[in-house]
């Protein structure tokens, strides 16, 4: 059932995302289809045709990115985090299959990987292996287990469906392009099957996709961001209660720019299950559930009794204050107070280099030269590290000053280029049904 040559993991992302760079977000009416979403309906019918689907009952359904502006590497320890759901999406479109075919219950078409612009890239399955959990993690586990789960939660059989999946969100730039895969999936099914299946529970089942059928421990941040996102605020979630506030940024004069390092280092996913593993032993030698119930005092003053490690205490300590610089952050976006939320950020990303030591040459560039520019408040990696992106909150009227000075340092410095995306916070996953003509 696989295609030749698709590639093995999320690595296998970026065909989905290859328009990322055509395709200029716009608001429109709900009803009205955005670029992306015109895109992907070319691509079912160039790919797919609507011979063999139901045409009056066709879905589209997306979901977004996110970035997150505060609280990182701090999900899977139960604390706070503040992202945004961003202006860029995954859309993927289809409807149930209307013929029996010998060859395929289920079909996947996404743009061409190996050759951008060539012909699209057909994945055809029969029904028992397009439910088979299989190995290695290639990128329609994150489909297939999202479908599997639903079925199996839900006591349903799902139809054999036809779909097409195109993506704006930069792949490996730590927007989460996966998630917002995983939530469009289940916001399409969700809408296939007339069920529902609450919000929260939504962002649960498709993390634990990402543990099971993508064997990545991650938090819940990025899969609730993508289902809860709201337009002109960020997400102060809590990721032990999986509770979150809405948090109003909607002054015009402030903007939020994200910087793609167009960089990524190899030992990420070794990394990510070493810091979390630091965590929980820490957490277990404290005699505490995780790191959230400890505060930054109680740790200095337990640290040594409970024997933790130096690196155990390095990777506390980064936890620990990025959970209560998060709440502070929350706080200081509330009054505007965005100098206070600057000095924040700049504070964090020191502790993610410095503690927790997930940042890399390409990342401390980035932030270093947005600094240097007049208008900007604060700058950080965001999200797992490694590479991936910088989040820096810019004076708007400054924005394209700092771009032009960040782009330029950073080519002299790495000989690499940065890319550069300013999203608003944005709206959620979200799907409709039209009629295909």
């Amino acid at each position: 059932a696989m295609a030749s040559g698709a590639l093995v993991g999320a690595a296998g992302l970026a065909g989905l995302y290859a328009l990322s760079k055509l395709l200029p977000a716009r608001a429109k009416k709900s009803n009205e289809l955005d670029e992306l979403e015109k895109a992907n309906l070319d691509l079912f019918k160039s790919a797919i045709g609507t011979e063999t689907v139901d045409t009056k009952n066709f879905i589209i359904a997306k979901a977004p990115g996110r970035v997150n502006l505060i609280g990182e590497h701090v999900d899977y320890n139960m604390g706070f985090v503040m992202p945004i759901a961003i202006d860029r999406a995954t859309t993927i479109v289809g409807s149930k299959s209307s013929t029996v075919s010998e060859e395929a219950d289920f079909i996947i078409a996404v743009p061409n990987f190996e050759n951008p612009g060539g012909p699209p890239t057909v994945l055809k399955w029969k029904r028992a292996d397009f439910f088979e959990n299989s190995r290695p993690v290639q990128w329609h586990n994150y489909v297939r287990g999202v479908v599997a789960l639903i079925q199996e939660l839900k006591s349903i059989k799902i139809p054999n469906f036809h779909i097409s999946i195109l993506g704006n969100v930069p792949q490996g730039g730590g927007l989460s392009s996966s998630a917002s895969l995983e939530v469009a999936t289940a916001t399409f099914i969700e809408k296939l099957c007339g069920i529902e299946l609450g919000m929260v529970a939504k962002a649960e089942l498709c993390q634990k996709v990402e543990h099971t059928w993508c064997d990545v421990p991650c938090g819940i941040m990025d899969q609730f961001a993508s289902v809860f996102g709201k337009a002109g605020h960020a997400l102060l979630i809590d990721c032990k209660s999986i509770t979150h506030k809405a948090i109003p940024m909607t002054d015009p004069n402030f903007s939020i720019l994200i910087v793609n390092s167009n960089t990524k280092h190899a030992l990420v996913d070794g990394a990510y299950k070493k810091r979390k593993s630091a965590c929980d032993s820490a957490a277990d030698k404290l005699n505490v559930q995780s790191l959230r119930e400890i505060s930054a005092e109680e740790l200095e003053s337990k640290h040594k009794a409970a024997g933790l490690t130096p690196l155990e205490l390095r990777r506390a300590r980064h936890v620990v204050n990025e959970i209560e610089r998060t709440e502070e952050a929350s706080r200081a976006l509330r009054c505007n107070d965005y100098e206070l939320m600057g000095k924040l950020m700049i504070q964090s990303h020191e502790s993610l280099r410095d503690l927790y030591e997930v940042s890399c040459e390409e990342l401390d560039y980035l932030v270093k030269f947005a600094l240097e520019c007049k208008g900007v408040y604060g700058a950080r990696m965001t999200g797992a590290g490694f590479g991936g992106s910088i989040v820096a909150l810019v004076e708007t009227k400054g924005m394209q000053a700092a771009i032009n000075h960040i782009d330029s340092q950073y080519t002299k410095a790495t000989g690499k280029s940065a890319t550069f995306i300013s999203s608003p916070p944005s709206e959620g996953a979200s799907a409709k049904v039209v009629e295909m003509n």
